[in-house]
């Protein structure tokens, strides 16, 4: 009885390893012979169906062809094989390769001859994008498309630089509560370090912070050779910045203020109230808050401190009566010492937004940095930081 039921067994392991190989010799024949009367007759209706779906798409596309549907989210990066296949006569090859690889067929029209263009398309998880950029580079592709951001990233270009290194090096200074901090034992927090956390994490890499200073941020930015890859945690948009540097869109409100003495809050009601001589105005060097205090205050006593995070403290103390600060930094310090209030935090000097920092030259990065900023409003991630750090959120 076993001896039967084992020679039944292996006729039936033979069987079936007869069919698996007529079926993969049947796969393997299709996928190299694109013009056989039979796969015509099954690719010739797909194709008809890419290219109605494409003249609704000029702009670009993936597509997947199984079930001609648009993904979502994903790298779609070229094969080479299919390159420069255009025009409606040249769409069948491309759909044979995709059928007999990843299943998805990419196009555009070239507005400068009104071709359409189409390739057979590979698509990696958005979290392979060290993968992607790779696969890119050796199908001779110029960039990879992510889906979700629907931009364009080049295999040769700043992120592929990062992401080939395997770490993202961010230049900031430490001493703004509670945007940007370092420890004594040199471990950083803050919400501008959240933000460059979600960016490595978008580009798949490790995080390194590089200390820099408000007195030389732009040097260090500009420096040959480069220090770091972007500057981040409470660095104000403004048009000198765009002009010689490269800023990211806003992701934090901002405005001047001023910390004073709880006990003295009624004092000062005004910037006229501050510019007198007799009040002694504490800023830190070389940023905007300097430059501020130096344009609008012009009878007040100006002292700079070195170092940003002491300036609340000795305000506190009595040292100076009045530290010009920004509306982010200003409520930790109300929260977390007593002695100190912000009476015009209602009613900043200025408004503005904090973006994130980098040289000119970098546009494939300041992209991907605008991508992870965009997906946070939108997620509502950026909102839950603005909560955790008891910042006002302006994005509604």
């Amino acid at each position: 009885m076993i001896q039967r039921n084992t020679d039944q067994i292996g006729k039936l392991f033979c069987f079936l390893t007869v069919i698996l190989t007529l079926c993969s010799s049947t796969v393997l024949a299709a996928c190299s012979n694109y013009g056989t009367p039979t796969e015509q007759d099954s690719i010739t209706p797909i194709s008809d169906k890419v290219w109605t779906f494409s003249q609704s798409h000029p702009d670009g596309f993936t597509l997947d062809i199984r079930t001609m549907t648009e993904p979502a989210e994903g790298i779609a990066v070229s094969y080479a094989e299919t390159q420069n296949s255009h025009s409606r006569d040249q769409l069948d090859k491309v759909v044979s390769h995709a059928l007999c690889h990843d299943g998805y067929v990419g196009g555009w029209l070239n507005t400068g001859n009104g071709l359409y263009y189409f390739d057979s398309t590979k698509l990696f998880p958005e979290t392979s994008l060290k993968e992607a950029i790779q696969f890119g580079k050796e199908n001779g592709q110029y960039s990879v498309s992510i889906l979700s951001a629907n931009s364009d990233i080049p295999v040769n270009g700043k992120v592929a630089e990062i992401v080939e290194r395997g770490t993202l090096l961010v230049g900031t200074t430490g001493d703004y509560r509670p945007l940007s901090f370092c420890e004594t034992d040199g471990t950083y927090w803050g919400f501008g370090i959240e933000i460059a956390k979600e960016i490595a994490r978008y580009l798949g890499v490790e995080i390194s912070f590089v200390k820099t200073s408000w007195p030389t941020l732009t040097a260090d930015v500009l420096a040959d050779p480069q220090t770091f890859d972007l500057a981040i945690g409470g660095i104000t948009i403004t048009d000198t910045r765009r002009e010689n540097m490269l800023m990211s869109e806003g992701y934090l409100a901002n405005g001047k203020t001023i910390l004073c003495r709880a006990s003295e809050a009624d004092r000062f009601c005004s910037l006229a109230d501050i510019d007198k001589p007799e009040v002694t105005v504490m800023v830190n060097p070389g940023g905007l808050n300097e430059k501020f205090a130096n344009e609008n205050l012009t009878h007040a006593n100006i002292v700079v401190h070195q170092k940003n995070e002491e300036i609340p403290t000795l305000v506190a103390e009595g040292a100076a009566d009045v530290m010009i600060t920004e509306i982010t930094e200003a409520p930790y310090y109300v929260q977390t010492d007593n002695r100190l209030a912000a009476p015009l935090l209602n009613a900043p000097f200025t408004h503005g937004e904090i973006g994130v920092l980098m040289r000119k030259g970098q546009e494939d990065l300041l992209q991907m940095v605008n991508n992870v900023i965009c997906q946070m409003k939108s997620n509502g991630s950026l909102r839950k930081l603005h909560e955790k750090y008891g910042l006002v959120y302006a994005y509604d």
